[in-house]
């Protein structure tokens, strides 16, 4: 039997979407699938694809002729090309123009425009969702949006990442000290610093904390454009509000919050919420996207934009140990029912040997 190739196509590279396709990788390859992963070069630097046993060829994320040709040529002889995200689906379409090579495209997250823009994204995303053989979704709206942008077959897949690993021998309170948070309660928020993040609304939900006896300190970890924007609010409202940068230590300093927080205004299966619930840690997060799906009854919700309900979620979670109790068991027996890396595994499996057997 001829050994199945398959190429893996990143565009920008979002943390979820970046560790999927290393877990993926690895585990095709050990399965005996040949891969290769196409991506920016600065991603092998941070996620070592070669080090999965699969090949690694560096494809800028750009649309231009030769970006294009190199994506051409690594996906040559290939037998099912996937592509992760809105991006890399449309020049990889660009790409097998003319060739009969199946096509996967899985929608980790979505993208929020208006006007003009907007209506340029919709178009992006009817051209990659037609082009593809099947589109994956990583929640049921990502898979009823593909569906009305033409998807010819739209299918659930709620990927599995490795969980994030903590440094051993590293305790709580030293986490805390570290952070400046040894006596007062101490909050929690991972992810870039766009503005689709709902930081804006963080902010705001801080200002009220500041009323609370002992006032709780907000760390943020991440990185974006946004962060000269939000230190300028910290500092002149003198909010209880850290920026951290990237870290990459964030299950230890997770493990150290007394509540974690999700503000965004659209998520799919965050990572944040996943790892909080993973390590007990209780999460209040926005009522948005893939998050009711992802969580169940094991976090707090609250409408995204809502300073209000998102600063009394978390004070009367503060003062309610029994509730946080609760949190922290629901949301390990959650975290329990979402499929394993083995399961995404063999779930993408078949999906390339179905589609292999089109051609």
């Amino acid at each position: 039997m001829t050994q199945l190739h398959t190429v893996q196509v990143l565009g920008g590279g979002s943390a979820g979407s970046s560790a999927h396709v290393r877990s993926l990788a690895a585990g095709l390859v050990a399965r005996g699938v040949r891969v290769t992963v196409c991506a920016p070069a600065e991603l092998e630097h941070v996620y070592d694809f070669p080090g999965s046993g699969a090949r690694f060829a560096a494809v800028p994320r750009r649309s231009d002729p030769g970006a294009v040709g190199a994506l051409r040529a690594a996906c040559a002889g290939a037998d099912v090309v996937h592509a992760h995200g809105l991006h890399a689906a449309v020049r990889t379409t660009l790409a097998l123009s003319g060739q009969r090579v199946p096509l996967v495209v899985t929608w980790h997250t979505r993208s929020h425009a208006d006007g003009a823009r907007g209506q340029v994204l919709r178009l992006l995303e009817r051209r990659a969702a037609r082009a593809a053989a099947v589109v994956l979704g990583t929640c049921s709206e990502l898979v009823d949006r593909a569906r009305r942008r033409g998807a010819r077959d739209a299918r659930l897949a709620p990927v599995a990442v490795p969980a994030a690993r903590g440094c051993p021998g590293v305790e709580e309170g030293k986490a805390r000290a570290e952070l400046g948070a040894v006596e007062r309660p101490l909050l929690m928020a991972v992810g870039s610093l766009e503005p689709h993040r709902g930081y804006g609304t963080l902010l705001d939900a801080a200002r009220l904390w500041r009323e609370l006896d002992p006032m709780p300190l907000v760390v943020i970890a991440g990185e974006g454009r946004e962060r000269a924007a939000l230190r300028r609010r910290i500092e002149a409202e003198e909010l209880p509000v850290r920026l951290m940068g990237r870290r990459d230590d964030i299950a230890d300093l997770l493990s150290a919050a007394d509540v974690a927080l999700l503000p965004s205004r659209w998520e799919a299966r965050s990572l944040l919420a996943q790892e909080a619930l993973r390590l007990g840690v209780p999460l209040v997060a926005t009522a948005v996207g893939g998050v009711p799906e992802l969580v169940g009854e094991a976090a707090e919700l609250v409408p995204y934009g809502d300073a209000a309900a998102l600063a009394e979620a978390v004070a009367r979670l503060l003062g309610d140990a029994e509730r946080r109790a609760e949190l922290t068991a629901a949301g390990r027996v959650q975290a329990g029912t979402w499929p394993t890396e083995d399961e995404t595994i063999a779930q993408v499996l078949s999906v390339y040997d179905e589609v292999a057997a089109r051609r």
